[in-house]
């Protein structure tokens, strides 16, 4: 069992253990990433009297849903470090930074008391800036990797203290250019299913199964929701595990301060491009890195906000796999499968500035 699998099971399990407490306690929302967030429902309520009566999407003091974002990120200086049956691609270099910007759109395009339906795209590079004559480091480095993704989410109230989020969301990662979008049959496919429970305004619990590519490999992995408001009013938990988990601080309704971590990752598609050989045409880059961070939130003007997040990038997996015939395929927990490349990318800094409109 991998690294990437211990922790994935050990975040299951602590949440496990401080969800049953949460849930006796009487005492909110997902993260703020712009895929999965299914906190942007504010506008659904009771039904008038004399009709079937459902719970509603809203917990207390949740950070507010994100309409249109715009951020850029920045990591510090780490090194690449690659090994393979080639030696000719072994080898060490020096990653000086790397960054990229991040757009997110989300909107409900249908509303109602039983039934609420919202769209999303989003967008996020990642350009490296190397100083080495390593072929996987100049590779990425020629044109940075990319995921361009669209998603449909469902909120389904079954009635007054239960419901159901369903999502589903297609994606294109890659060496590809803005000019140059690699084929169609390379998009990946992911999504969650979650059956939830409110007992009142300040939590929503929910246990479900999610398909993902965040480990890096596609796998499939139990998914616990939890948003949680204390009774004062001052903390709260913002939880999609094991894709993201927060603890909230809530200084005001336009002042938030929270502390936690979020699992970032899919499988980059290394094309050829026409006017550049390359001995990764058929490989995929399988990147998965957990980021432990602090993240503050404020309104800077009316439904603008600001955000700023740092912390530490943790690397979990930045290793290749060659397609048979060009063709995915599964590797899971426990495949056996050897990666092409095997390769080891060092921890380090980073730092996130975005600007968004809220829902009201």
């Amino acid at each position: 069992m991998t690294k990437i699998h211990y922790f994935l099971f050990a975040s299951i399990a602590i949440l496990s253990l401080f969800a049953p407490c949460c849930l006796s306690a009487q005492v909110d929302t997902l993260g703020t990433e712009e895929e999965e967030d299914f906190s942007m429902y504010d506008n659904l309520d009771f039904a008038d009297g004399g009709t079937k009566r459902y719970c509603t999407s809203k917990v207390l003091d949740l950070s507010p849903a994100k309409l249109i974002s715009l951020s850029y990120d920045f990591q510090g200086p780490y090194t690449l470090q690659s090994d393979s049956v080639g030696s000719t691609l072994a080898g060490d270099a020096k990653i000086q930074n790397s960054h990229g910007i991040r757009f997110g759109f989300n909107v409900p395009v249908y509303s109602r008391n039983s039934l609420i339906v919202q769209a999303g795209l989003s967008y996020a590079e990642q350009q490296y800036s190397v100083n080495s004559d390593l072929p996987l480091a100049n590779w990425i480095a020629n044109q940075g990797l990319r995921t361009t993704s669209g998603m449909i989410t469902v909120f389904k109230p079954i009635n007054e203290k239960h419901f159901f989020i369903a999502q589903a969301q297609a994606e294109m990662s890659g060496n590809y250019s803005l000019t140059e979008w690699q084929p169609l049959n390379t998009l990946l496919y992911s999504g969650v299913a979650i059956w939830g429970w409110k007992k009142h305004d300040r939590r929503m619990f929910g246990i479900g199964l999610t398909r993902s590519y965040r480990a890096g490999n596609l796998n499939y992995i139990p998914a616990i929701l939890l948003n949680w408001t204390s009774l004062n009013r001052k903390w709260g938990a913002e939880v999609l595990a094991p894709a993201r988990a927060h603890i909230r601080r809530t200084f005001s309704p336009r002042h938030m301060l929270f502390f936690g971590y979020e699992l970032e990752g899919s499988s980059y598609r290394l094309a050829n491009t026409p006017e550049v050989s390359s001995p990764f045409s058929s490989h995929e880059l399988r990147r998965s890195e957990v980021r432990i961070r602090g993240v503050y939130e404020q309104s800077i003007k009316g439904f603008i906000w600001i955000s700023v997040q740092a912390g530490l990038r943790y690397n979990y997996e930045f290793n290749t796999d060659e397609l048979p015939n060009n063709q995915e395929f599964f590797r899971g927990f426990f495949g056996e499968q050897p990666y092409a490349m095997q390769n080891e990318i060092g921890h380090t800094f980073y730092a996130m500035v975005g600007i968004h409109l809220v829902s009201p």
